[in-house]
């Protein structure tokens, strides 16, 4: 699987956590370096095309025809992908960037997959967030690329924020639905300590989050989907039948993937993890001297740092991927990976689970999965699993 995190926004929302920047001066020497990066990187992902390629960031819909075309060519020239029609190929974009003209310039590239940032249909919530559209391009966006033939369509909503009542919720909840959207990823908003948001918090000029309307609005959010045909196949992501994110399945079942950029992650599907620097003038800057591996590995201090996973560390996050997806963990597969010791570690430690009712009884295939009542304290769960 092959990620490009393109480091770039409008505006920042209050919320936000990622690396981006809304000063536009590194762009093309960024772009610069992603090429490169590309190229000398070629060799950390098996040959082949992969499976999945995803735009990400930042703002991927900031970029131009040119930029898009320039980054598409060199995955090719480094032999990523050899124009398969059955790659997935995402492209986040914000509902104020899908011009009549972007849209069409989409359309007519390898783009077959678009994941939209509306995270919410509602002026009110959308001022708080400061997001950079408001309700009506929200709307208009998803008619717009639907109308152009993306059928690959989902969209982001946050619920439990301050500005959102139940009533705003459900009307969200309808609007998506009514709209089209095959596949929504919904979240809790999280108040991250180094935001706007999380200043004002702090601060307070607002009161914090409330779990009791994170519970209700998650309880909301897989009522209304489920009864309308959406699986919820991981918690946070629903998707009619045919249009899971085959990208995001990748990074929960422990897929390699490599991540081009700055600040993206890369995993080589086994130990190790690699993550670049969160600087775009850095990235740059010591991009614009590499040429071959050997100069990439020389700069290594500057441009990433890695980390190698542990038996215990790899065990840990396999229960926490594997709880949070509809297929559960298989103890079988579980003790086939990680041994019998850590086996009857998990069976021990989900016995209390099972009692409460957070964890369905195994089935014929001694599978644990999450209830209903389980999914609302998914991270309690996994965390009394592991070692």
């Amino acid at each position: 699987m092959l990620y490009l995190h393109i480091p770039f926004c409008k505006q920042a929302c209050s919320y936000c956590n990622f690396h981006f920047s809304t000063n536009l001066k590194q762009r093309e020497a960024v772009l610069d370096g992603l090429v490169r990066e590309l190229r000398v990187r070629r060799q950390e992902l098996p040959a082949g095309s992969v499976p999945t390629i995803y735009f990400g960031g930042g703002t991927p819909s900031l970029l131009s025809a040119a930029e898009l075309d320039r980054l598409f060519s060199a995955i090719q020239q480094a032999g990523y992908w050899g124009g398969d029609a059955g790659t997935e190929i995402t492209l986040e974009a914000n509902p104020d960037d899908l011009t009549d003209e972007l849209v069409a310039t989409l359309a007519a590239s390898p783009v077959n997959r678009l994941s939209i940032g509306i995270q919410s249909f509602d002026e009110a919530d959308l001022r708080f967030m400061h997001r950079a559209h408001d309700a009506r391009q929200a709307l208009t966006a998803v008619q717009r690329v639907r109308a152009a033939g993306f059928d690959n369509l989902s969209i982001d909503l946050i619920y439990g924020g301050q500005t959102t009542s139940d009533a705003t919720w459900q009307r969200n909840l309808e609007l998506a639905t009514e709209l089209g959207v095959n596949h929504i990823a919904s979240y809790a908003l999280t108040v991250e300590p180094k935001t706007a948001l999380g200043h004002r918090v702090a601060t307070g000029a607002v009161p914090d989050t409330s779990d009791t309307r994170f519970a209700t609005q998650f309880g909301m959010l897989i009522d209304h989907l489920t009864d309308r045909s959406f699986e919820q196949y991981e918690i946070s992501n629903f998707a009619r039948p045919g249009h899971r994110s085959r990208h995001n399945s990748g990074y929960w079942t422990g897929q390699p993937y490599l991540g081009i950029g700055p600040g993206a992650h890369s995993f080589d599907g086994a130990y190790r993890r690699r993550w670049n620097v969160s600087n775009n003038a850095r990235y740059a800057n010591v991009w614009a001297d590499v040429h071959t591996q050997a100069d990439y590995l020389n700069a290594a201090p500057l441009l990433y740092e890695e980390e190698v996973l542990s038996e215990q560390d790899r065990y840990n996050e396999y229960v926490m991927t594997g709880l949070r997806r509809t297929e559960g963990i298989a103890l079988s597969e579980l003790i086939e990976r990680y041994g019998e010791e850590l086996g009857r570690h998990f069976v021990t430690e989900m016995k209390p689970h099972l009692q409460k009712g957070n964890v369905l009884s195994p089935d014929q295939t001694a599978t644990y999965r999450l209830s209903r009542q389980g999914l609302e304290v998914a991270d309690g769960v996994a965390a009394d699993g592991f070692v």
